[in-house]
């Protein structure tokens, strides 16, 4: 048989006080004496009353919870991600719900009304493009929207990404530096913001270097796929194959070395350099000892946060578009340019 549950009117009768009196002690913020707080928190525990925070939302009208959508884990930037985001979140009071969507816009109709109706106090788009139609439903619930490591032209919404053009103008000038001649892109998912601007510095950044791009295959931000792209570029004759690719996340670079090595007997960076983007974990195991654009997670995130928050709690309606740099991490996997340095 369940345990009957403690109200606050048990905890109100056991410490001889009102029940508003319990309400106070239980609400963040509310005025209370010192000798009333421990006489009622003694009762609950005492009793093993825990506040309903679900019937306090109603009362207040804050969930205090932050919808989170992101469409794969596959990427390890994502977990690593996710784990920040909800404990910033817990800092400051509210916490994340998770929900799991489509890469593609095709699905997302039905996750959002979901979502909505968590009645979430804000929410987070992590690598999920949002249609206009979503964005305007969004704005009509006073639901305040923050896209996370993906941009969109759509004014109405923030956005936090690294800042993905620079990052990529820096790998062309890195493996320009280095020698390289014949140098790839492999891209990810070709409706991504992400994949766009790494693309679009990268390419620009060759062209101020006096270089063009040699080749290209998409990786999809898939790691099989990414697998079957670098297949697709290097298995020929060694004119005929690049000696550098930038590939436009980790996810995708631990592959292409993986195939480059294991399956093609390349050396990395003896014939081929390898640079990636986020700087996961795993790009610095010894495994790969990756060269990479870091994303400044940690500054992301402390950004998302702060708008969340300002529109929240201050009623502050600007969006804000905010691209934050990131350092490249010279590492073992790419020809480093001789004297060089940032």
């Amino acid at each position: 048989m369940a345990r009957e549950a403690v109200t606050s009117s048990d905890v109100a009768r056991h410490a001889g006080v009102s029940q508003s009196a319990v309400s106070r002690v239980f609400t963040p913020g509310a005025s209370v004496s010192a000798t009333m707080r421990e006489k009622v928190t003694k009762s609950a525990e005492a009793l093993g009353y825990r506040p309903n925070a679900l019937a306090r939302s109603l009362i207040s009208g804050r969930s205090r919870i932050i919808g989170v959508v992101v469409a794969y884990l596959d990427n390890q930037f994502y977990p690593m991600a996710l784990e920040k985001l909800s404990n910033a979140l817990q800092e400051t009071g509210y916490h994340s719900l998770v929900f799991m969507a489509p890469q593609t816009r095709g699905n997302i109709d039905h996750v959002l009304q979901e979502i909505l109706d968590y009645q979430v106090d804000g929410l987070v788009m992590a690598s999920v493009a949002l249609s206009s139609d979503l964005a305007a439903q969004c704005d009509a619930a006073g639901v305040p929207v923050v896209l996370f490591n993906r941009s969109q032209d759509d004014w109405r919404l923030s956005a936090v990404t690294s800042d993905n053009v620079r990052g990529g103008r820096d790998v062309a000038r890195f493996l320009v530096a280095g020698g390289h001649r014949r140098i790839a892109y492999i891209a990810g998912w070709e409706g991504a913001s992400t994949n766009r601007d790494r693309e679009a510095g990268f390419v620009k950044g060759l062209k101020d270097a006096g270089a063009a791009l040699f080749d290209r295959a998409v990786g999809d931000y898939n790691f099989e796929t990414a697998k079957a792209a670098t297949r697709a570029l290097f298995d020929r004759p060694a004119r005929r194959r690049p000696d550098a690719v930038f590939v436009a996340n980790d996810h995708m670079a631990i592959a292409v070395m993986d195939v480059l090595r294991h399956e093609l007997g390349l050396g990395v960076p003896a014939d081929v350099s390898v640079v990636g983007y986020d700087d996961v974990p795993q790009a610095a195991w010894p495994s790969y000892d990756l060269t990479t654009v870091r994303q400044p997670t940690n500054r992301m995130i402390d950004a998302t946060v702060e708008i969340l928050l300002d529109r929240i709690e201050e009623g502050v309606d600007e969006p804000r578009r905010v691209a934050i740099a990131g350092p490249l991490m010279v590492r073992g996997s790419a020809r480093v340019p001789k004297g060089w340095s940032e």
